[in-house]
């Protein structure tokens, strides 16, 4: 009778938790949709004009280069992706991403100690708690969003070309290395950090990205085995804001190399975003429905 009780209690207990974390994701999911063009498009904006009023010398020294703001303004526009696949990452997921957490600190202190596999390269400016006095305490959040959004677009761009893994894990790399396209020379023109010598790409060493096809490789690898693809693709095209991530990077990056005049980086940029356009969950009226004020019910806010 007793060990009846207990069961009975594990269950209820067990059914209480599945509920309150199905009713947060409901909740964390609201946020996101009332949010989402301020998240993907103000975000970012902002973020470009305060890194650019940095790195001109523009800004008092409390707002230049504050790496709280940083850290919050990065966390706020992962926040779609990491919200969208919290229902896909159970024990496995979190298993192969702490691995691949655990890689990202490795690869980069051997970089930074060695030179190898990026070129040489240190930060210039603070990006939060340093890890060893080396490497950003917050690099997963920087790196791991990257890759997933490369391998989720890759995913919905190729469709049934990506079943075959000999298809879906190279183009995945390539995506990858196309975020640091556009990643690292506006990084550089903003002094996030800096390559000795400065390489030919923008600032830029080839080297670098020889290291991003092998960090990337690690990491494409370690996001396949984590998720069911059925799966990852089934709740990526039920969760329409799950890219927004990506389209924050493109808006944030792009914006700055353009204004810098790193045409080809902004060409990759524009690039993604005919990606993006291409998977039909960007269009303008997902641009009038994500507006503040918008009403799925009147459209105009007012529910009439």
């Amino acid at each position: 009778m007793d060990e009846d009780v207990d069961v009975g209690t594990r269950e209820s207990s067990n059914g209480s938790l599945l509920e309150d974390r199905a009713s947060l994701q409901r909740r964390l999911e609201g946020v996101i949709r009332e949010n989402r063009f301020t998240i993907a498009v103000v975000f970012p904006f902002i973020g470009a004009v305060t890194l650019v009023a940095s790195a001109e010398g523009l800004l008092p020294e409390p707002l230049e280069y504050n790496p709280l703001l940083i850290l919050f303004g990065t966390f706020v526009m992962r926040s779609p992706l990491i919200v969208g696949l919290l229902p896909k990452i159970g024990w496995w997921a979190l298993g192969c991403l702490g691995a691949l957490t655990a890689y990202t600190y490795a690869i980069e202190i051997v970089g930074v100690r060695t030179d190898w596999p990026y070129g040489a390269f240190e930060y210039t400016i603070s990006l939060g708690p340093m890890l060893l006095g080396e490497v950003p305490l917050a690099l997963p959040l920087f790196f791991i969003p990257l890759v997933v959004n490369a391998y989720l677009l890759t995913l919905l761009v190729f469709g049934s070309w990506t079943r075959r893994a000999i298809v879906r894990i190279p183009v995945a790399i390539a995506a990858v290395v196309a975020v640091d396209v556009v990643l690292d020379p506006a990084a550089v023109a903003v002094g996030f950090w800096a390559f000795d010598p400065p390489g030919v790409f923008y600032g830029v060493p080839i080297s670098n990205y020889v290291g991003w096809v092998i960090s990337g490789t690690v990491a494409v690898v370690l996001v396949d085995l984590a998720f069911d693809r059925a799966d990852l693709l089934e709740r990526v095209r039920e969760c329409e804001f799950v890219l927004d991530d990506l389209v924050s990077f493109v808006l944030l990056w792009g914006m700055i190399n353009l204004l810098y005049g790193n045409w080809l980086a902004a060409g990759v940029a524009g690039l993604f975003c005919a990606g993006l356009f291409s998977t039909d969950r960007y269009d303008l009226e997902m641009v009038r429905t994500a507006l503040p004020g918008y009403s799925a019910v009147g459209g105009d806010g007012s529910g009439n």
